[in-house]
């Protein structure tokens, strides 16, 4: 039988096969486009802030009527947050990167100051931390903004002295004593949340600079043991680690929001028991539409709901870190992992608290728990990121060539600016020869030091012997 008899002979493929690779050919073309990373993260955008928003008013309808106040309460104040959150994520959406990044660094003094202030009379005490400013019915926490500042200054510096990290005194100086200061600031509130994200911004920007492995493993250690030490400095602290250890140890006190937040998951099964038709949130679980709205989602959506926020944030580490890759400007690689790290790894930690792999730490959900300072922080980072997706090589060169396509049309953005790699700098001084070696002399020219005191030379000798022989003959003329 021939090699051509063989293929005739073989089955065809099934159609389900054929259906398979269609859509991965279609898939794989669509996600090639120049703005796919822009149109998935305004998708991922604006599913958790429906998602959010859902879920917010029903977790905090109940206990606001059982305290006698509007159902609607702390939706309305989600839905304001929210409003201003998008416009402020059109408004990033537009500005040049280049003014976001030579801004980062007033941003970053503006929050050291801010976070000094707050410890003063200044600030307002809410929740055990002296963490808020509070104008008129307005409150908001600088640290969040001090996140964002720190990942954009940080990664300003780094990028600017990027030549010179080999060296451990530039590659630490100025961004870790800064966000060592900024650390201490937190922790004097007290917020050990927010000094968790930071300590995640901080870690990211050495990641992505390429930091050797060695400094992790110095930050790794030093990270357990300041854990160590505020666990055991703090009363309150120390309860939570006992607690996340033996939950069922104290089921009506220290671990009744753990325990509770499990039987809401238990009870939510598959499908859930349907939107608003959860018990949890009738002032069985603390904290429900803040810390512990993960727990809602399961109860009322059961593990598809569940499936479906961890499956956003994974599409969103998967965008964010597309738009790292794709990009030429080293700040805006930098710049997008950071944030993007940032974002999944808070989703993270709430979600492992919440299903008791961590210890309750407090840290809110991104875009779904309420929270005004919270949501609005993160929606300008989703401004930043789809600010940062424009900016790849193929979407501006789509955006300057074709237009601004339907969804720039409709905002009105503007065509973003390829990337200019900055001049080389001349040296101010030369660089001084390494030791045990002379440096060789410049190059003379003879030509030019004819005439002058210059050694002897190939060229002096030839013209004092043509000026001889002129003599001479004149001589013999006369």
């Amino acid at each position: 039988m021939t090699a051509v008899d063989r293929v005739a002979e073989r089955p065809p493929k099934p159609a389900r096969a054929k259906k398979a690779v269609a859509v991965r050919s279609t898939l794989t073309a669509w996600l090639s486009r120049p703005l796919a990373d822009f149109h998935l993260l305004l998708a991922v955008f604006g599913l958790l802030t429906a998602i959010g928003l859902i879920m917010v008013l029903s977790a905090s309808a109940p206990g606001e009527v059982a305290v006698g106040a509007s159902a609607y309460s702390v939706f309305q104040k989600q839905l304001l947050y929210v409003v201003v959150g998008a416009v402020l994520f059109l408004i990033v959406l537009r500005i040049p990167l280049r003014t976001i990044r030579y801004g980062s660094t007033m941003a970053m003094l503006v929050c050291v100051i801010m976070l000094g202030l707050v410890l003063t009379p200044l600030g307002t005490v809410a929740g055990g931390a002296q963490s808020w400013f509070t104008v008129g019915p307005v409150s908001f926490q600088p640290i969040e903004a001090a996140k964002l500042a720190l990942a954009l200054w940080g990664a300003h510096v780094l990028v600017t002295k990027r030549a010179l990290l080999n060296q451990y005194r530039h590659l630490l100086v100025p961004v870790v004593p800064v966000a060592l200061v900024v650390f201490a600031l937190v922790m004097l509130q007290p917020d050990l949340g927010g000094t968790i994200t930071l300590g995640v911004v901080l870690v990211s920007l050495l990641w992505f600079v390429g930091a050797p492995m060695r400094l992790f493993g110095v930050i790794a250690i030093g990270a357990v043991s300041g854990a160590v030490v505020l666990a055991i400095g703090a009363t309150y602290r120390l309860q939570r680690v006992l607690t996340y250890l033996d939950p069922d140890k104290d089921p009506l006190g220290a671990g009744l929001q753990a325990r509770q937040a499990l039987f809401a998951l238990a009870e939510g099964g598959f499908f859930g028991k349907g939107l608003t038709n959860g018990s949890s949130k009738w002032r069985y679980l603390p904290n429900v539409h803040s810390d512990f709205i993960f727990a809602v989602i399961g109860e009322e959506l059961g593990f598809i709901g569940c499936l479906l926020v961890l499956g956003l944030f994974g599409l969103l580490a998967v965008v964010g870190l597309r738009i790292a890759a794709r990009n030429t400007d080293p700040w805006i690689r930098m710049v997008s992992a950071t944030l993007t790290v940032w974002l999944v790894a808070q989703a993270a930690i709430n979600i492992g608290y919440v299903v008791q792999l961590l210890p309750v730490t407090g840290i809110t959900l991104p875009m779904i728990s309420s929270g005004g300072t919270s949501i609005v922080t993160t929606m300008v980072v989703f401004g930043i990121l789809a600010n940062c997706a424009r900016h790849e090589p193929a979407a501006v060169s789509a955006l300057r060539s074709i237009g601004p396509g339907r969804v720039g049309g409709i905002l009105r953005l503007p065509a973003p600016e390829a990337y200019k790699p900055p001049p080389k700098r001349k040296p101010v001084r030369p660089s001084t020869p390494p030791r045990g070696r002379k440096a060789a002399p410049p190059p003379v020219d003879e030509r030019r030091m004819a005439g002058r005191q210059a050694p002897p030379s190939e060229y002096r000798r030839r013209d004092s012997r043509r000026a001889t022989q002129d003599r001479s003959r004149r001589r013999d003329g006369r």
